[in-house]
C-alpha cells in the first residue's frame, strides 16, 4: 500500500458501501482511498485479518473503521484536515 493511502473494504451490492463510495467521489478522495472489493479472495482475506466483520470498512494504517457512519466520520477528518492523522 502506498504511504498515506486508505483502504476501503466494500461490497458492490451493499447500499452502505455504495454510500461511502459516493462520498469518496463527491469529496475527490479517489487518489487517497484504495477500493478493495471483499468479493475477491485477497481483499476478503486482508479484511478478515484486520478484524473485519462489517462492510464498508476503512483501514487507515492503524485502525479498521467499520460501518458507513464510522467510515464517513474518518473520511470527514481527512476532508476537514487535509491529512490522515485524525
Amino acid at each position: 500500500m502506498m504511504s498515506g493511502t486508505l483502504e476501503l473494504f466494500h461490497r458492490i451490492v451493499d447500499a452502505p458501501s455504495a454510500q461511502v463510495r459516493c462520498y469518496i467521489v463527491d469529496f475527490a478522495l479517489e487518489d487517497r482511498v484504495r477500493f478493495r472489493n471483499v468479493a475477491f479472495d485477497e481483499a476478503e482475506a486482508d479484511w478478515r485479518r484486520l478484524g473485519g466483520h462489517t462492510t464498508p470498512a476503512l483501514w487507515d494504517g492503524t485502525r479498521l473503521h467499520q460501518g458507513a457512519q464510522a467510515v464517513m466520520a474518518r473520511l470527514q477528518a481527512v476532508v476537514n484536515l487535509g491529512r490522515d492523522d485524525a
